[in-house]
């Protein structure tokens, strides 16, 4: 039986390891990573067959680091494993490529049938999201606008990483841009979101999902 290669990503060191516990037996986890960035890149050195991520993750959250690594690995599979339920957040992973949603909460025994699920090529969605979102997922999924509008890629980089508490220095280091550009992007921000303050950008990016609360 060939085994599958796993890159997991979460920023909790205990639901790493449970993940880990899980599959270790039946799959070859090939690396973990706990945040978005560090995630991107080791996708795209050891290409693996399957990703399990979360999407609030530090740095880069998981959503747009699924929309980085399917341009790039149209192949991999990506399951998400997450706390959030609610319906926006399931459709903009769907959007981003996914090919599975749980929740945290999910029974360990839906992980082995995701797994399976994605690598017949179908997709997976938890039962605990669908008797709550399946309904308007599949009635408004076409219809309904992005939760980040008409922001850029890099745009939603930088907006999470200010709401995140990083001086314009540390954001420019991480993304290798100039201070100038982040300055520039996020007074580009703030205008098309209508917003004057770190502070309101903050509470845009948490109600958006962009970073946890």
């Amino acid at each position: 039986m060939v085994r599958s290669r796993i890159l997991l990503a979460d920023d909790h060191l205990l639901v790493m390891e449970g993940l880990r516990k899980l599959l270790e037996s039946e799959h070859d986890l090939v690396g973990t990573v706990e945040d978005g960035i560090t995630l991107v890149n080791m996708a795209f050195e050891l290409d693996p067959d399957i990703i399990l991520l979360d999407i609030s993750m530090p740095m880069l959250n998981g959503i747009e680091a699924a929309r980085k690594i399917k341009k790039k690995l149209p192949a991999c599979k990506l399951i998400f494993i997450t706390m959030h339920g609610d319906s926006t957040y399931v459709i903009e992973a769907f959007r981003a490529g996914a090919s599975g949603y749980l929740l945290k909460r999910s029974a360990a025994s839906e992980l082995s049938q995701a797994i399976q699920a994605v690598l017949n090529g179908q997709q997976y969605l938890s039962p605990l999201v669908t008797k709550d979102v399946l309904n308007p997922l599949l009635e408004t999924s076409h219809n309904i606008p992005s939760k980040m509008g008409t922001l850029t890629t890099r745009q939603r980089e930088v907006l999470q990483l200010v709401a995140e508490g990083r001086s314009a220095k540390e954001i420019a280091t991480i993304l290798t841009i100039s201070v100038k550009t982040v300055e520039f992007h996020k007074a580009q921000i703030m205008d098309q979101v209508g917003l004057h303050t770190t502070a309101d950008l903050t509470k845009y990016a948490v109600s958006h999902g962009i970073v946890s609360s």
